[in-house]
């Protein structure tokens, strides 16, 4: 049911085909392989461990979790046996809301009964991290903006960046903060990568990499312009619903059509913030 590419030699990549077009990605090494976000459903992460152990006939070692949110780290639970990689922040935030997240999911939805939240094993706070997978080097770096806990996780041989939601279709810094989400966006402008894949959608090609951050830069200048000066003029924030998507120059069908929603809360947050 999901989508599933190859990117470079022994580098994987999966769509969610169910929620928000969520991806996640493996790279397979001599021994074992490590995964790089699991998939909003329990169905969609067993799918991708069936691949990695039966296509690629290898074992997951290691999960790292790019940061808290469901739809990327609630399938921790599949792999058993294996290590969890996060920021500290994200053990924070799992521990703190996550349990009882899935407590009241599970009585909403029957397919997230066998899921258990399997909080990071190993965390860092600050500078980043180096995992060796065969011949290739994994280095994991705070990429903060989208929530505070964010990670992304550079294949240093192959110069693929796996972002997670820092980089997005339509930034979304409801759960984090723009000034942090601008500073990661220009650390990740200035790392000449090949591909960038995000926490959402498709895979960012090479010729499109600098234009796609360039793009989720002004994206965020133009919101935050917007915003200030509807407070500057002592306008309610239900005049938010004026500042549409499309005006600052995204699309609303991308992520089948939770583009708008984000747009929206993005705008809300940033009203709130300046309201101080």
């Amino acid at each position: 049911s999901m989508l599933i590419e190859r990117i470079s030699e022994h580098v994987y990549w999966f769509q969610s085909e169910i929620y928000a077009q969520v991806t996640a990605g493996v790279i397979v090494g001599n021994q074992w392989a490590v995964v790089i976000d699991t998939l909003p459903t329990p169905e969609e992460t067993l799918e991708l461990r069936r691949f990695v152990e039966e296509e690629l006939n290898i074992p997951v070692r290691y999960i790292i979790n790019t940061h808290h949110h469901a739809d990327h780290s609630w399938g921790n639970c599949f792999f058993p046996g294996s290590y969890v990689i996060a920021h500290d922040l994200c053990r924070k935030s799992m521990a703190e809301h996550g349990i009882v997240a899935l407590k009241t999911a599970a009585e909403h939805d029957q397919q997230f009964k066998q899921t258990k939240l399997i909080l990071p094993q190993f965390t860092f706070t600050s500078g980043s991290i180096n995992l060796e997978v065969g011949k290739k080097t994994l280095q994991i770096f705070h990429t903060p903006g989208h929530s505070y806990d964010s990670v992304s996780v550079l294949a240093v041989e192959d110069r693929i960046l796996f972002a997670g939601d820092a980089i997005l279709p339509v930034p979304f810094i409801a759960d984090g903060n723009i000034d942090l989400m601008r500073e990661s966006l220009n650390k990740i402008r200035g790392l000449s990568l090949e591909n960038i894949i995000q926490g959402h959608g498709d895979v960012i090609l090479r010729g499109e990499v600098t234009d796609t951050v360039d793009d989720n830069l002004e994206y965020l200048n133009k919101i935050e312009t917007d915003v200030k000066e509807l407070l500057d003029n002592r306008k309610p924030e239900a005049a938010l619903s004026r500042i549409t998507i499309e005006s600052c120059g995204k699309s609303r069908i991308i992520l089948n059509g939770l583009a708008e929603e984000l747009h929206q809360s993005n705008l809300r947050t940033l009203y709130h913030y300046h309201q101080q």
